[in-house]
Order: C-alpha cells, then structure tokens, then sequence
C-alpha cells in the first residue's frame, strides 16, 4: 500500500465559486482570493462572490493589488457597502479613509472597530501603504465560533448579558509613558482628537448577524464594564469570554507584503496589530462601511448612553 502526505484541495467548483478563486486558511476563519483585480467596476456576479467569500470565511486577503490607490480602494468598497467617514472622533483624510500610522498609534490590543457607537461598521477595508522590514502582522479571531465553542452554561449567561463600550476605553490610552521627556507629543495629540469626545453604548454581548442569522460575542478592548456587574467580576467574566475568542484554533494571521488589502466582517471577528517592528514606519489606510444597529438574541438593539454619531456613519 503507497501512503501520500498530499493533502485533498477544494476546488473552486466544490466551493461554488466561478468568478474568483478562494483558498481557505484555516477551518475556522481565513480565506486567500485570486483572480481578481480590485477595482469600483467589477461585475455585480464577481461582487457578489466576493461578498460571500466574507460571510463565509469572515475575514479575506488580496495580493498583487499594487495599482490600488485611496480613490481606487474607496470605488470599489462602495460596491460592497456604503462608506462611513474615517473615524467619529478622528478626522483622517477628512473623507473616507483613516491612515492607521505607527507614528501616532498601534492598534495592539483585540478590537472589533468602532463599538462604541450603535451603529458599529459592517465591513473594514486595510491596504498595505509604508510596511517595515519585519513584524507588524495581523491576527483576526472569529467571534462567531467563540460563542457556538461556548460551554451551554456560559452561553446561557452571555445571551442575557450586555456590555458598556466607550472610547474612553481603548489602545489610545496606551500610550507609552517612558521615553525620555515624557509622552510622544504625536501619540498625545492623536489621544486627544480620539477622546475629543465621550461615546458610551450599551449592546447585547450575544448579536445576530443582520445577514447570516448566525450569533456572535461582541466584547474586545472598548469594554468598559458589564451592565450590573461589579467592576472585578465585570473584569474576570471579560477575560474568560476573551480567552475564548483568541484562541490559535479561532485566529488567522497575515503577513503583510506590498500591494496587500484585508477585507473583514466587522460584526463577526476581532483583530489585533501585532507591534512588534520596534521604531520602524508602519502605515495602512482604512476605510469602513456603514453598519447596522446590533440586536440581541431577544430582538432588543442596542442603546447610546452618550454620543450622536449620526455624523459618522448611515445605518445599513
């Protein structure tokens, strides 16, 4: 009998895809697309599967997409949604996109983007722009699965729960306090104009997907507390649910590379910028799509405590 270590492929037929080609990354979440060039006039049908690839594997990655530009990248995230302005509190390049730059702030801490707010974006979209020579990956962690791996005790309790999130709360606060002379004057000035206003909301730690039905865990770093839960036990009960979502078997990591772009479904993952390029230039420019109001397994939305940020975003 001959054994081979050749491992079975999918094809793109077994997947049911015609117009691009997906290899998944991992079981849980992940998948490489190919045979695309990214652009605002893609054909419906080749937007549509992207768009699928995404529900399904909940974060996607492009390569070779070097001939992206804001404009470019700005076109063709309006034909899978509907464009927020960068950021409620951060200005950015005043439209659309907010450059994520090492030189002002490091998202490494795990986040869903922008949860402080009722209207919590759908999809986000990070293209490579400066990348150092090593480190500054990325890891995406599927919050979906972290609540169906749930012991159905934990779930029980998690499914009545609801959490405050603020952006009083976050990796700007972070900053680095040792350098010699004090705070970074750029890191302050950028934890200022992100707190330059107070956001408190109150969602549901269980959501339902507005697409797929499927139910996930909305925690990440913005958590300020649970609604009723003493501070200590708040804190105790957010780091077992989150250990749950970053475990290795729940995560994917890219290695960023030149004309790279990232595509996620901001209701079902969380992700973490890994800081580890030391003083080295790191730049990615986001852009993200309007979203809607989360609701809980019970059809109750979420509810802003303080902050209007009919500004920043439609509701999808």
């Amino acid at each position: 009998m001959t054994l081979t270590t050749e491992r079975p492929v999918a094809t793109d037929a077994d997947l049911g895809y015609s117009r691009i080609a997906v290899a998944k990354a991992g079981e849980h979440i992940g998948a490489r697309i190919s045979g695309v060039r990214l652009s605002g006039d893609l054909d419906d049908d080749v937007v549509a599967e992207i768009r699928r690839a995404l529900l399904e594997n909940k974060v996607i990655f492009f390569s070779g997409q070097d001939h992206l530009t804001d404009e470019i990248q700005h076109e063709f995230a309006s034909r899978l949604g509907t464009p927020t302005l960068p950021h409620p509190t951060v200005r950015g390049d005043g439209r659309s996109v907010l450059p994520v730059d090492s030189d002002f702030s490091k998202a490494n801490s795990w986040h869903t983007d922008v949860t402080f707010v009722d209207r919590i974006p759908a999809i986000s979209l990070l293209r490579a722009v400066t990348l150092p020579k090593w480190g500054g990956n990325t890891v995406w962690a599927n919050t979906v699965t972290a609540y169906e791996r749930l012991h159905p005790a934990l779930k029980a309790l998690v499914e009545q729960l609801w959490a405050v999130h603020t952006n009083q709360y976050d990796y700007a606060a972070d900053i680095d306090e040792k350098r010699i002379g004090g705070i970074d004057v750029k890191e302050q000035s950028y934890k200022d104009e992100f707190r330059s206003q107070l956001y408190e909301t109150e969602h549901p730690v269980v959501r339902v997907h507005p697409e797929t039905g499927e139910r996930s865990l909305v925690l990440g770093h913005f958590v300020k507390h649970f609604v009723g839960i003493k501070s200590v036990d708040s804190e105790a009960l957010f780091q077992l649910l989150q250990r749950q979502v970053t475990r290795l078997e729940n995560t994917v990591r890219w290695v960023w590379s030149p004309g790279d772009i990232a595509i996620w479904d901001n209701r079902a993952t969380q992700h973490y910028g890994i800081a580890d390029y030391g003083d080295q230039k790191r730049v990615l420019h986001r852009i993200t799509l309007a979203g809607d109001v989360p609701v809980s397994i019970d059809g109750v939305r979420s509810s802003v405590r303080q902050g209007d940020a009919s500004h920043y975003s439609t509701l999808a």
